[in-house]
């Protein structure tokens, strides 16, 4: 299923529904504010939370933490940049990984596990601006690989913040 997500630069406290391929409302991302640590709550067409995405407070590289029903579910952190490729990690609780890797600042990139493509990030199937595709392969969960997505941005969100300062 492909999924057009609006790349908002993230500020916390924002709301941007992913539509599906049809155009309609799939999920609501909700920021909310005044948490101890920025917050983005992923929510269904009913807005009920599905899963919760939260800046890791203390970290050696950028981290955001996925949460469903209060339980850790994934750890998304910035693992490597290179000049041709940015790399990624996302640790499953399972104790399983997942692999990011290519130009995620421009939105080009893929998550794999196992050399296995889970799902392919694209600004190119858009010409909405500030908008790009998140296409997850049949049999994965498209919630958790929508907010690994969401992560992703906000991770390169905050460091290019902090790069600017």
């Amino acid at each position: 299923m492909r999924y057009a997500v609006q790349e908002k630069l993230f500020s916390i406290g924002d709301d941007f529904w992913i539509t599906d391929e049809h155009g309609d409302k799939a999920f609501l991302v909700d920021g909310k504010v005044l948490r101890l640590r920025p917050t983005l709550e992923i929510r269904d067409a009913e807005r009920r939370v599905l899963l919760t995405v939260r800046k890791k407070l203390i970290a050696v590289h950028e981290t955001m933490e996925i949460e469903q029903g209060g339980e850790l579910v994934a750890t998304v952190r910035k693992a490597l940049i290179s000049p041709l490729h940015h790399r990624s990690a996302v640790d499953l609780a399972d104790g399983s990984r997942l692999e990011v890797a290519g130009n995620i600042l421009d939105k080009e990139f893929e998550i794999t596990a196992g050399g296995q493509v889970l799902a392919r990030i694209s600004r190119a199937w858009f010409r909405i601006r500030d908008t790009y595709g998140v296409d997850v392969a049949p049999g994965q969960d498209d919630v958790l690989v929508l907010a690994i997505a969401v992560a992703l941005d906000r991770i390169h969100h905050n460091a290019e913040e902090r790069d600017r300062q």
